[in-house]
């Protein structure tokens, strides 16, 4: 997609802070954190969301969560959340798949 900032970051046409990349995916910092430690965590693939995602995306999505256990313990971090928002209305603001990898501060639950 040519206008999707994540394609661009993935592609190299737009500079982020990228702290892992694999053949499936790259993980960056967040622009606007909301806990100490604000990772994202996005496919290589332009999969919108977690709803649009099939069958042939399953090794892709187990990957993205491998890839987040990965980055945790290669940066130390025992506890953190791991959260994929699908669609607007669940808070999700771009529309190319990602899971938020979260740490460093306590979390409440229910989540919202």
């Amino acid at each position: 997609m040519t206008d999707c900032i994540f394609c661009k970051i993935i592609s190299g046409e737009v500079k982020s802070q990228i702290i892992y990349e694999d053949d499936f995916c790259v993980a960056f910092k967040d622009l606007n954190p909301q806990a100490p430690t604000h990772i994202l965590i996005v496919p290589k693939k332009h999969i919108e969301n977690i709803a649009a995602a099939g069958e042939d995306d399953a090794l892709v999505l187990g990957k993205l969560q491998l890839a987040a256990a990965k980055i945790a313990k290669e940066n130390n971090i025992k506890d953190f959340r791991l959260v994929a928002n699908n669609g607007k209305g669940a808070g999700q603001s771009v529309m190319h798949l990602h899971y938020h990898l979260m740490a460093g501060r306590r979390f409440l639950w229910p989540a919202g």
